[in-house]
């Protein structure tokens, strides 16, 4: 990503200044961690075993634990570390749920925790194409996230999609008993693959077109399915759709009572179903509503 700054009509470049220090990354991130990931901070620098974790998070949404390293070099191998890091996750449950309910508010019990659903994030102000290759499975529950910062204070996040047509993991790992192959079975990296399969062609295109619909309201507006549904965020959650056998349920995350809809054509979600994250939900049966519909979705941007 190149970027100016314009000054009529002549562009000048911004001059990339590199972090001093990983620990200027990490309270950058750390300060504004809500902002740029919808996650909740736990620790910084959690010490467990002979391990140091930067930042120990937790995804509320998907009630998962989230373990974030910086790196301002390129010489680590982001398998290896992470691997270790989800193993780590694995054997020490307790001490992670102990961790979160000494520090918050909030108590957790065992059973609300969706241990398939956590991951490792690295973030770094580059990476090379090998630890971008390296990472690119469809099923490793590893991020790389790109943090650069700018003169006149401008600072660009940039997380690494995985490419469409990114392999399984399990492909390279024959040997059932390697730490690879443990790990891909207790993590599990949800697909839209995965929701679409068994649906119909007619639910197919129906969820497509309302997909773009949500991401053309903005730029930036990420899908991510997740383990019942696939969410839309824009720096923070706009929207969830369940793709169920005939039709699609739409959650809009807006103020309760606070939706403009003359229409009345959504319906009030009084007790947050584990289904969607949004105060509001509609039952989608065809495209005739689309664009009234899109109007609604964009109050939660």
């Amino acid at each position: 990503m190149k970027l100016f700054k314009r000054s009529t009509l002549t562009l000048s470049p911004l001059k990339e200044i590199p972090f001093k220090l990983e620990k200027e990354m990490q309270q950058l991130f750390e300060n504004n961690l809500g902002l740029i990931t919808n996650l909740r901070l736990i620790r910084s620098q959690f010490s467990i075993k002979n391990y140091r974790i930067d930042t120990l998070a937790f995804n509320e949404e998907s009630s998962s634990f989230v373990i974030i390293e910086y790196k301002r070099d390129k010489n680590y191998s982001v398998i290896d570390q992470g691997v270790s890091y989800l193993k780590l996750m694995l054997e020490y449950r307790d001490a992670f749920m102990v961790e979160f309910n000494e520090t918050q508010k909030k108590q957790l019990k065992r059973a609300e925790i969706d241990w398939t659903q956590s991951k490792v994030i690295f973030v770094s102000p580059s990476f090379t194409d090998f630890q971008i290759q390296a990472s690119d499975f469809k099923d490793l529950a590893i991020e790389l996230w790109e943090i650069k910062q700018f003169d006149n204070s401008l600072v660009a996040i940039n997380p690494i999609k995985k490419s469409k047509a990114s392999p399984s993991i399990k492909e390279l790992q024959p040997n059932d008993n390697s730490e690879i192959s443990k790990i891909t079975r207790e993590f599990k990296v949800y697909t839209e693959e995965d929701h679409l399969q068994g649906k119909s062609d007619d639910i197919i295109e129906l969820y497509e077109t309302y997909k773009n619909a949500i991401q053309n309201l903005g730029d930036g507006i990420i899908a991510e399915p997740k383990k019942l549904y696939i969410t839309f965020t824009q720096n923070k959650l706009i929207a969830d759709i369940v793709i169920q056998k005939n039709n699609l349920k739409l959650y809009i995350n807006y103020k309760n009572g606070k939706l403009d809809d003359p229409k009345k054509i959504s319906e009030k979600v009084h007790n947050k179903s584990k289904w969607g994250s949004g105060y509001y939900v509609l039952e989608i049966t065809n495209t005739d509503n689309l664009e009234y519909i899109m109007s609604l979705v964009k109050q939660a941007l």
